[in-house]
Formats: structure tokens, sequence, C-alpha cells
């Protein structure tokens, strides 16, 4: 490949790391777990990896000889920023404890695995790629694996390659499966431990052991920059309302983060729109508000963030979305048979009244996507709808209603933007690039403590790097039964913005001010040599979060 120079400066960098993965480790047990709901269910799904203590690795005085072992690693679901950093860490610490050990890595995620695509990971690829951003030394996919038939013709090319240990680097869903396999393979005595790294940036996978999801802090960071960007042009030209849809599918992490790092006028938090049960014409009138106020004081321009999971958080399309999901679920067959002309019409005539009134109101273009355009787990992909262009008409429409009223005298323009795959492939931020290596180290040293069923995780990251606590959490702790596809399944419980943690207290605390003043801030690039405030800052999240 052809390296930029600051790809070239970054490959020196050596990410900092715990200082108990620094020379021998030991694993200590700690206490034992139970899943955080639905424990009698979860037992019984998990019979050989339910309840296992959670595990702390402190620093040896006796090095161990250990055995040379072959791994392998899966990149599985949307690309996050660090995740060649966690497969560098995985390889430098399986070198570390037998320089014999070799790591293998499935082509394009889950699916290398079933069909038996793989490379080995020698040295020289592994440094062509540490302290870069993308999937694209392995390629990621999002094949799920949850079948007996996949678990079996995968552990033909495990058997056949000797590995002993299989990493998944990936979201809820990817650690979920994760876990299923870790179990059947424990079941069988397959032989073969499964270890699991939290990786996604829309940030909800996290809890009290795994503080943050790989990429979270880069991506925010990316769309914060932009962002500014945005608003100094904004307050520059100051004619123009830019709406501005971030990524983050089920939780307002990003929106909220981008918030508190950029201090718009307007932020919707979906979590808050639920609690409140807003309809989508009380978040119009909120936006709308605003936009009226602002213009009394001259101000015709500002910035809104939307979260792009925001529809389905709206009580009255959730209660639609779920009707259609369970609908589809079990008439799946019956509905493909229908001509695409005649299926709008099909899906109204199912529905229960209020569901189908809905349905029916929703421009054509909402409408077909709710119905057709799915994920593999069987989401509607909500990326896909334009809310930022929907919230925008709709409060253009507002405003000449009481323009005509004699409510209101200014001018809106709006501009739309949607920023997604911008922040996926970012090359990592000093913080994303040394808690991505520290994961990857973690999971190697659970594969030598002998672990399955277990996902990395490295806490205490608002301290200093040598500070922080590496471990692993049982996978199961974190799970709970919700429905998909019309049936009960174990998952891993999301974690949503909490309206009463600090991060959200923060920002409620200051809108009404951002409202109306421009208090704009402008982040700038991702810093990666310089002083530590500038360059190793955690995430305003994550630093509230954290707060003593």
């Amino acid at each position: 490949m052809t390296k930029s120079a600051l790809q070239i400066a970054r490959a020196a960098y050596q990410p900092k790391v715990p200082a108990a993965l620094k020379g021998a480790v030991k694993a200590v047990d700690g206490e034992y777990t139970q899943s955080v709901a639905d424990q009698e269910e979860i037992k019984e799904l998990f019979p050989n990896t339910y309840g296992m203590p959670i595990v702390t690795f402190e620093k040896s005085n006796e090095k161990k000889e250990m055995p040379a072992i072959n791994v392998g690693v899966i990149l599985s679901g949307g690309q996050a920023p660090g995740g060649h950093n966690v497969i560098a860490g995985i390889f430098d610490g399986v070198k570390a404890t037998n320089k014999d050990s070799r790591l293998y890595g499935f082509i394009l995620g889950p699916g290398g695995l079933i069909d038996h695509k793989y490379m080995e990971l020698t040295a020289d690829i592994i440094d062509e790629y540490r302290n870069t951003g993308g999937f694209d030394m392995i390629g990621s996919g999002r094949t799920k694996l949850e079948t007996k038939e996949q678990f079996d013709k995968g552990l033909e090319i495990l058997k056949e390659l000797d590995i002993k240990a299989l990493v998944i680097i990936g979201g809820d869903d990817s650690n979920t499966n994760a876990c299923v396999l870790a179990e059947y393979y424990k079941a069988i005595n397959a032989g073969v431990q499964v270890i699991g790294c939290p990786k996604t940036i829309d940030g909800d996978l996290k809890n009290e052991q795994i503080e943050t999801s790989f990429g979270f802090d880069t991506a925010c960071k990316v769309y914060s920059e932009v962002i500014g960007n945005i608003q100094r042009d904004c307050n520059s030209a100051q004619k123009y309302w830019h709406f501005i849809k971030l990524m983050g599918r089920s939780a307002s992490h990003i929106a909220l983060e981008c918030a508190l790092q950029t201090q718009p006028n307007i932020a919707i938090v979906s979590e808050e729109v639920e609690a409140k049960n807003m309809s989508l014409d009380d978040i119009v009138t909120y936006v709308a508000e605003i936009v009226a106020k602002r213009a009394e004081n001259g101000q015709n321009f500002g910035t809104v963030l939307i979260p792009e999971g925001l529809i389905e958080f709206v009580p009255a399309m959730k209660r639609l979305i779920a009707e259609l999901n369970d609908f589809l679920a079990k008439h799946d067959a019956e509905f493909k048979m229908i001509k695409k002309s005649e299926q709008r019409a099909y899906i109204i005539s199912k529905l229960t009244k209020e569901n189908s009134d809905l349905y029916a109101s929703l421009p054509e273009g909402v409408a077909r996507q709710l119905s057709l355009d799915r994920d593999p787990h069987g989401n509607v992909q909500v990326s896909l709808i334009e809310t930022e262009k929907l919230l925008s008409e709709m409060v253009g429409k507002k405003l000449d209603e009481w323009k005509k009223a004699g409510k209101y005298n200014g001018k809106f323009s709006a501009l739309h933007h949607f920023f997604g795959y911008e922040g996926r492939c970012a090359a990592p931020s000093n913080y994303d690039a040394d808690y991505c290596y520290s994961l990857g180290y973690t999971a190697s040293c659970l594969i030598a403590a002998g672990k399955t069923g277990y996902m990395s995780s490295v806490r205490n990251t608002t301290a200093p790097a040598e500070k922080w606590i590496a471990g692993g959490i049982p996978v199961t702790m974190m799970m709970n039964m919700e429905k998909r596809h019309g049936e009960m399944k174990p998952v891993i419980q999301k974690a949503l913005v909490k309206l009463d943690g600090a991060p959200f207290k923060k920002f409620a605390a200051n809108r009404d001010e951002w409202a109306l003043t421009t208090s704009y801030v402008y982040p700038g690039p991702i810093q990666y040599f310089g002083p530590t405030e500038v360059c190793d800052e955690p995430t305003k999240t994550l630093q509230l979060e954290q707060a003593k």
C-alpha cells in the first residue's frame, strides 16, 4: 500500500498499556457472576459458561513456559477505529508466551470461518497495520454464527489448523454469538476457547466492567471536528439551519457526546423522547420554537444534532415497528410472493388500526423502507431513513403555518448532513490505539489462562494507562432475554443513554443556554503528537461517567 506521511509516523507509535500486562501475568478470579436479568433462562441455555468469575490480571514474579498455541481472529460487523490494534495486541500477547505461537485471520468476518477462508498473520503483515484505521487487514462481515451446522463447519477448519482459541471482535450481537459458540464448543469438548472483544462506535456495549466499546472515542472526535467546522461556517454565513444526523442505531451516545464536545443549538436524545412519550409533532414543535426564538434575535441560523435511531424511539413509531417486525417474521414467505406495487396496501390491511393508520400516513419512501429493507438481524435499517430531511421539512411547514398566523417572522433555510461511514475507519486516536492494543493483549492473557466465554475488559481508562485494570468478564453476565425475529433469544443487554447519568445531566443543564446563544465549540482534528491533554483525552462521556 502507499502510505501517507501520518501513517508512516504512526507506525512507530508504541501503545501505552496497563502495568499488569508488562512482563509475566497471572489471572486472579474474583466474584462469581449471574446475568443482568432472566437468570434461570440464561443459566439453562448456558450450563457450561454461566456464573463464571470476573477475572483480573496482575503482575507475576514467575514467568511460566507456555506451549505454542494457534489462535484465530475474526472481525465481525461494522468497522470501528482500532480493530487492527486489537489484532496486534493478540499477536504480541501470544508471541510473548511462546514465539512459536501462530495467529490466523478469517477473511471477511464470521463467513470466513464457515467457508474456510483464512490467512496466517505474520509479523510483516501485523507491522503494516499497527495504529491504522479500518478492518482491511482481514476484512469484516455480518454473517451470524448461530446454527449447529455453522459451528461444526467452523470446527473443521479450526481442527485442521490446530487452532485452540478463537477471538471474535464485535458488538453486542457478535459477542452474543461468540458466547453461544463458546458454550457449544465447551459442551462437545471441542478443545476450542472463544473470547470476545467489545467493538462498536455506537457506544452501546458497556457496563461496569466494559467502560466503553472501542472506536467510540475516535468516531466521536471525527464527527465533532466536522460538526465544529459546520458550526463555524454556520456562524460565518448566518443564513442556514444545519440538520445533522449521526450514527447510532439503538442509542444516542454519539449524538450526546458530540453535543458535549461542540455545544450545538439543539441535540435530540432518543431515550428522552421515549421517556417523555413524545410524538413526532412534539419533536418538530420543540425544534421550531427554538428556530423562532433565535429568529427574534435576528439569528436565522443554527445546528441540530439527530441520532439515526430517533424514529424507533418515538413511541407510536416503535409500536408500529414492533408489530411490523413480528408480522414480517411470521409471514416472510407470503409477503415476498406479493407484487411490490401491492405490498404497502397488503401491510396496511394486516396491521392493527392504530399502526395501520400511522403506516398509511408515512411518506412512500419511509413506509417502503420500514417493510422491505432489513439488516441480517431482522432490524429496520434506520440509517436509510432520512430523518434529518423529514424533520427539517416538518419544521419548515410548521414555521410557514406560524408565519401565516403572525407567530413567526424569520427566514428558514435548511441544509442536511449524515455522518456515519466517515468515522468508522478513521486512524484511531491515542486513546483508542492504546485501549484496543490493551484489549487484544488482554484477550491473549485470557487464552493463556484457559478461559472461554469471556470478553476482554480494560477499566479505569480515564487514569494514565499504567493504572488501567486488565481482565475479563463472562459474556453471560451481560445477557438478558429479548424478542428477535418473533422469538425470545439470549442477547447482550444494550446500554442506552441514562437520563439520570452524569453525561445527560451535564447536557440538560446547558442546552437551554446553547439553544439561544451561539456557544459553539470547534474541537478541530484529532491530534496524535503533542501534549497529553491534547492527544490522550478520553471522551466527555467517559470523563463524566468515571468522575469520582
